[in-house]
């Protein structure tokens, strides 16, 4: 049987903004996807930033999102001003994607700058997984409260310039490098259905449902509303709403005066709010630190077991206790409680030695390594120089061997010379002087 009215909403705030009571409430910390609503946050910040006059290049990544886009082209100049009132009139991803890189530098730096305001305003069940309000693939988790988004919007509403954006039925601007320009209007039809309304903002995807957080001022009074998961006409139903809350409807509402939320209960809340992904990733680096622990812990647990039940007979009552550690085999014990825990000490202490041991003998074998390179070293230089001696030696005999050589050559030389003119001067002609 399908839900009427409020009981189609899955949870709701009716209240008037600075008030601490609430007139009307469902859930209000039931963690739900806020859709488009993520958007609020994003803006606020780029206003917080001061930064509102930056132009900013349009990054190629913030055009490859879904509908509702604005239809930016990468490069394209635009204001961070114009772009804040694209995410917040017409809810552009586009938009809201450029103002998350421009300020945070990626998309995941701005969204751990979103938690960490989140965290720092007082908004301890939620949980923003991207600038836009996605929730599903890659940017499932993106969850939040009806409690968190009354904070963030009454923190939003405290600047004159976030209030200005939000009642805009559209928002008129141009790019700056070429002129072209952009006309993109609300989805917001309470604008038009409620006169009293001033905004602030519209959100749906298929796993949020439609979602609203709406404001109107009337007779002195400032009423907000914030819707989650309303599955039903939200529009006539806020404007309803409205109306009971600003004392001109049917019924009087029913005041409820919800406790303000507790960071420490809040705490525990939100740890059903961390994305899958995370929860795993924690729960192997847990397993791996198990496995790292030694055989003492396990087996002292075991004994504690055996002190606190009792069993304290210091006879020889058999009690055997198994511990497996990392790279050492089953043990058994027999005996009494304090000689169990002696042969686990001991046990405990073994495979502390037995890793020790280990790393002296790597490190022996490095140093014997190291020592037979040098040895080895040592000995090719001794038979380099063993070498050269006996090429020295080689070259110093040669070099005596041509010189003992050249000196036999010489005093040959001068015997057969000395023959010869000795020859010559016994044959020599009489002549005379006249001749």
């Amino acid at each position: 049987m399908p839900l009427h009215g409020e009981d189609a909403i899955a949870s709701y705030i009716v209240k008037e903004t600075g008030s601490s009571v609430l007139l009307k409430a469902k859930d209000i910390d039931r963690p739900l996807s806020p859709a488009s609503l993520t958007k609020i946050m994003t803006c606020m910040m780029a206003i917080e930033s001061g930064r509102m006059n930056d132009v900013v290049s349009i990054p190629l990544e913030a055009t490859h999102v879904e509908p509702t886009r604005a239809g930016f082209e990468p490069g394209e100049m635009v204001r961070l001003r114009d772009l804040v009132k694209a995410a917040m009139v017409n809810s552009s991803n586009d938009a809201a994607f450029a103002i998350a890189i421009h300020l945070g530098g990626s998309v995941d730096a701005f969204v751990a700058n979103m938690n960490a305001r989140a965290r720092a305003i007082g908004m301890y069940h939620t949980q923003f997984t991207n600038p836009a309000g996605y929730d599903r693939g890659l940017y499932a988790g993106n969850r939040t409260t009806a409690r968190d988004m009354m904070i963030l919007t009454e923190r939003a509403i405290r600047y004159p310039e976030f209030n200005a954006i939000a009642r805009l039925d559209r928002a008129v601007f141009s790019e700056l490098s070429v002129g072209k320009g952009y006309s993109l209007r609300t989805h917001n039809k309470l604008m038009d259905r409620y006169p009293y309304t001033v905004g602030i903002k519209t959100g749906y995807t298929a796993t949020a449902g439609p979602c609203l957080i709406a404001r109107a001022l009337k007779d002195g009074k400032d009423m907000l509303i914030i819707m989650l998961g309303a599955r039903t006409d939200r529009w006539s139903l806020a404007a309803s709403m409205f109306d009971q809350g600003f004392g001109g409807g049917p019924e009087e509402l029913q005041v409820a005066v919800v406790a303000p939320a507790s960071p420490r209960r809040d705490t525990v809340a939100a740890a059903s709010v961390v994305p899958a992904s995370r929860v795993l990733a924690v729960r192997s680096r847990s397993q791996e630190s198990l496995k790292r622990k030694s055989v003492r812990e396990s087996a002292t647990a075991s004994v504690g077991v055996i002190h606190k039940g009792g069993k304290r007979n210091r006879s020889m009552a058999k009690s055997s206790i198994n511990a497996r550690g990392q790279g050492l085999k089953t043990i058994r014990v027999h005996g009494t409680a304090s000689h169990i825990e002696t042969v686990v000490y001991k046990s405990g202490k073994k495979g502390d030695n037995r890793k020790q041991q280990l790393a002296k003998a790597r490190e022996r074998n490095l140093k014997n390594r190291a020592a037979l390179k040098s040895a080895k070293n040592r000995d090719f230089r001794k038979l380099a120089i063993k070498s050269g001696s006996k090429q020295r030696q080689v070259i110093k005999m040669a070099r005596k061997g041509s010189l003992k050589r050249s000196t036999a050559d010489v005093k040959s030389e001068k015997r057969r010379t000395g023959k010869k003119e000795a020859l010559s001067m016994s044959r020599k002609p009489n002549r005379s002087p006249n001749g």
